[in-house]
């Protein structure tokens, strides 16, 4: 015997059995949204001596490494500290700190990359040409971070890097730094490239008042080359760094000489093709 449908059933509403197919989004939905920690950004200047340093440095490296980025940060505030009021205890471990700096500028979240590049520009101002006589390449590896963090378009994080590379220009002796930038105006990034002839340009105004033997030693027909190359690039930020180098090598070959500009136009011809001693000769000859 079929059974008939109770007339009467207790019908349930609508909402309520939607209610399982959207529950878990209705919870997910009343959850207050995630907020980062805000990292303070401390300039050099506000930066204090750690109490107790020589028990501090011991757990350094593995603060550094911690999987808390909001810890690294702190560490990587412990880093300039200790490299402004503590430095001889920083420097036996100096590269695998700078290692450390290198992999969080790599690191997707602006705050950590901002701090590291931060430590880097304490770092460049304590130890300068110490940092040359690294081992393992650390130095080439934060040189090349730094180049790259410049040239991208994250505004805070490419002014910050920018400032590094200006402390490291202003703590390092110009030629072994002019050295280790060559590499780079070939890079095949033209950004790279254009921070890379900026900050040549600045190292070699810098060269300049040390005299035309440190452009000698470096190799002046490979550098006045190297400005020839660039202002043909394709950035106008690399063609007008490659004009202030020509401006820094005229200056400095003919401050001796009684007929710059003939002695200039000579020197041009005899080391580059006519087209470039051409654009070379123009620059200096103009107003």
């Amino acid at each position: 015997m079929a059974l008939k449908p109770i007339d009467n059933a207790l019908l349930l509403p609508p909402e309520t059995i939607k209610l399982g197919v959207n529950e878990e989004n209705k919870t997910a939905e009343s959850l207050p949204p995630s907020v980062d920690p805000i990292i303070d950004y401390i300039s050099s200047e506000n930066l204090e001596p750690i109490s107790d340093p020589e028990s501090k440095i011991h757990g350094l490296v593995e603060e550094l490494d911690s999987k808390d980025w909001t810890k690294v940060c702190e560490s990587l505030n412990d880093v300039r500290r200790f490299a402004l009021y503590h430095s001889l205890l920083l420097l036996p471990i100096l590269e695998k700190v700078i290692l450390v700096a290198v992999k969080a500028m790599k690191n997707p979240r602006s705050a950590l990359c901002k701090t590291s590049i931060m430590a880097s520009s304490d770092i460049f101002k304590v130890f300068g040409d110490q940092l040359l006589d690294s081992t393992i390449n650390a130095f080439d590896n934060l040189l090349l971070q730094l180049l790259l963090k410049a040239s991208q378009d994250r505004r805070f994080v490419c002014e910050e890097a920018d400032r590094a590379l200006n402390a490291m220009v202003k703590s390092m002796t110009p030629l072994p730094l002019l050295n280790k930038l060559r590499p780079y105006v070939s890079h095949s990034n033209p950004k790279v490239r254009a921070k890379a002839a900026i900050t040549i340009s600045k190292s070699v105004s810098k060269m300049v008042k040390l005299g035309l033997e440190g452009m000698n030693e470096f190799g002046l027909v490979s550098l006045v080359q190297m400005a020839a190359d660039l202002l043909n690039d394709r950035l106008p930020e690399a063609r007008e760094a490659a004009r202030n180098i020509v401006t820094s090598i005229y200056e400095a070959y003919t401050r001796n000489e009684e007929q710059k500009q003939e002695s200039w136009q000579n020197f041009c011809q005899s080391s580059l093709p006519p087209i470039h001693a051409q654009s070379m000769v123009k620059i200096t000859s103009s107003p």
